[in-house]
């Protein structure tokens, strides 16, 4: 049994030690922000932070993770309020949104290495590839999102997902609470 933390929560996967994270994630834990793009690292759709580093889920089993601790698209926050997900929504850098959790992780991870990166650092940062050619918007976004974790830069809220986490564990069983944590009907 492979044991780590995702998202502050300790998990447990009784699955083969070989699998790679990727499908970890979400396969047995239903959390479907990590994409899958490429399966061989190249893309950089399935990024997450494990430890505070941006790693390719798909390139690292559980067991190499061990004790770790993984933050997905999902953990970043609940409800969009991180400023790398205010400035990409603010700026355009999203488009069709497969690629972006990927992007938005790499660029969260950046941040929290260097507050203020310039547009080499992001460049390097990022190496994430997109089909609908987010780039010239990428690194403003990125430096936006700086900006705006400095308190030098407000942005108008993107509004919250229209359904709470709870509301969706109701509609996705995968998800369902534990009786003791439900509400009687």
């Amino acid at each position: 049994m492979t044991k780590f933390t995702v998202n502050d929560r300790p998990v447990q996967y009784r699955m083969d030690p070989d699998t790679p994270l990727l499908w970890a994630l979400r396969e047995a834990s239903n959390l479907t922000g990590t994409k899958y793009g490429c399966g061989s690292g190249d893309c950089g759709a399935c990024m997450v932070d494990i430890d505070g580093e941006a790693i390719r889920s798909c390139l690292v089993t559980i067991a190499e993770i061990e004790g770790r601790f993984v933050t997905t698209i999902e953990g970043l926050s609940r409800d969009r309020s991180h400023p790398v997900q205010q400035a990409f929504a603010a700026t355009g850098a999203v488009q069709c949104g497969f690629c972006t959790p990927g992007m938005v992780m790499a660029a969260a991870v950046l941040l929290g290495k260097t507050g203020n990166p310039t547009r080499e650092e992001v460049e390097a940062a990022l190496p994430n590839l997109c089909r609908c050619g987010v780039y010239p918007r990428l690194v403003d976004a990125v430096q936006r999102a700086g900006r705006v974790a400095r308190r030098e830069e407000k942005l108008s809220a993107v509004p919250p997902p229209g359904i709470t986490p709870e509301d969706a564990s109701e509609a996705v069983p995968a998800l369902k609470r534990p009786e003791s944590t439900q509400t009687r009907r």
